[in-house]
């Protein structure tokens, strides 16, 4: 019994980690399009290139 509790224990924390993972990607992506947004109403071409840069690159991570 005590190497199910185990095997449990290491899948339960395998899953938080998961869900953790992804709520902090969700945050980022959220934080990216307000910044996306703000880059474009000042015409701010670097900051726009750089963040959809990287809002294109956390989005092929989670596929």
């Amino acid at each position: 019994m005590g190497k199910m509790n185990v095997t449990s224990d290491q899948m339960l924390g395998l899953f938080a980690e998961m869900v953790l993972d992804e709520a902090l990607r969700k945050y980022r992506e959220q934080t990216l399009y307000r910044e996306i947004d703000a880059a474009l109403a000042k015409g701010d071409e670097a900051s726009f290139i750089a963040l959809t840069t990287e809002l294109n690159s956390l989005r092929s991570l989670g596929k």
